[in-house]
């Protein structure tokens, strides 16, 4: 997944048989800069006019671009910028969570024209795989025939290692062990005509943020997302960078040290479940955090007392990020009320400028766009990703 800044660096290619090729750049220049007139996207492809028209002409006709208004100046005649159609395809994605499930349809511009959720104490594959067929379908219901064809995909976000995190989550071990050999993405798949991708949940997040999301993020980026367990994404020369296993970005068993004792990894101190562990010691109820992520009705002292704990941390794990890549920008998300989350964000910021850094460059910080929709579309850009952009 690459982003906007760097997209003008990749050129396209005249020869024959790199039609594909071409057309997936044309889509991600359309998808990063917004309408463009044809002679525009043949500069900044450096693919010949005539190459140009015709790759647009078939995308066109196939569904994916559609003409805007045309625009009149003063000399020559009116150009007719191109866009996506919102209609060209379509992606389901599937956000396995440890407290909540949700899926989502998404259109090729990044709508969300559709979606389920289901809460529950634990996941288990048998119970993942019973919502989302039961979703699916119920989708199905509700869509044309024309729509239906042009599923391109399902992705799926999920934890890595579910059954190493039970007793995190106040499961009996036992109950999670059936993940451990859990194909998720096969099982899953062998029930549908269109492909299915797997990918890590906060890892996807990132790469809803660099395909769907509005937050200007750099060429190198570190981007964290808060559960129940926070998690993390590293984007490398404007790509979203998985790692040898998938896994980079993994930054929740970070060890992380303060006033109160030994150190803790950075999940247990800086997550939605350490919230909800407050919520149950004082007896109240736990699932206003993940019944309406964009409204709690929380006391401000309890989330105050545990922004306390939670950000001091997150800048912890900052700086020893950084100390190994010289990330420019921090893009922080979560699945929580905005307010809350621009209290992370600035906390965070304020606490990497105050503590002395010698030989660090201290990251601008800033907030995600996509809040608690950025793990379900996360998934479902998966698909979209493979199928319809450049620079995987």
């Amino acid at each position: 997944m690459q982003r906007q800044s760097d997209i003008s660096e990749i050129k396209g290619a005249n020869q024959v048989g790199l039609r594909q090729q071409n057309e997936k750049l044309v889509l991600t220049i359309l998808r990063r800069q917004g309408p463009l007139p044809k002679a525009e996207i043949a500069r900044r492809t450096g693919l010949s006019a005539q190459t140009t028209s015709v790759i647009m002409r078939a995308l066109e006709q196939d569904g994916f671009l559609e003409k805007c208004e045309k625009v009149r100046g003063k000399i020559g005649q009116p150009s007719i910028p191109m866009r996506l159609s919102s209609q060209g395809a379509y992606f389901f994605g599937l956000k396995v969570g440890r407290r909540s499930s949700e899926i989502v349809l998404a259109n090729f511009v990044g709508e969300i024209v559709a979606q389920r959720q289901r809460t529950h104490k634990y996941p288990t594959p048998h119970t993942t795989m019973e919502f989302a067929q039961k979703s699916i379908a119920d989708i199905r219901d509700e869509m044309d025939q024309v729509a239906w064809a042009r599923i391109a995909g399902l992705g799926i976000a999920a934890p890595y290692f579910l059954w190493e995190w039970a007793e995190s989550i106040g499961v009996d071990p036992a109950e999670m062990e059936s993940w451990r050999t859990c194909d998720l993405k096969k099982e899953l798949g062998q029930h549908y005509d269109f492909p299915t991708f797997l990918g890590n949940d906060a890892s996807c997040a990132c790469g809803a943020e660099l395909v769907f999301g509005t937050s200007e993020m750099t060429s190198e980026c570190l981007y964290l997302y808060f559960g129940y367990f926070i998690g993390g994404g590293v984007v490398i020369n404007g790509k979203l960078f998985t790692g040898s296993f998938g896994n980079a970005g993994a930054l929740g068993p970070l060890p992380v040290y303060d006033a109160s004792g030994p150190a803790r990894q950075l999940v247990d101190v800086a997550s939605l479940g350490g919230l909800e562990r407050r919520l149950v010691r004082l007896g109240l109820p736990a699932g206003v955090i993940w019944e309406n992520a964009d409204h709690w009705n929380i006391h401000a002292d309890i989330i105050e007392d545990w922004l306390n704990d939670i950000i001091p941390a997150t800048a912890y794990a900052v700086k020893s990020a950084i100390s190994i890549i010289d990330f420019p920008r921090v893009i922080i998300d979560g699945s929580m009320p905005r307010s809350v989350l621009d209290k992370i964000v600035s906390g965070v910021s304020e606490t990497l400028k105050a503590e002395v850094s010698s030989g660090l460059i201290i990251p601008d910080v800033h907030v995600g766009s996509l809040g608690r929709k950025a793990r379900p579309l996360g998934a479902a850009s998966l698909p979209l990703a493979q199928r319809y952009l450049v620079g995987i």
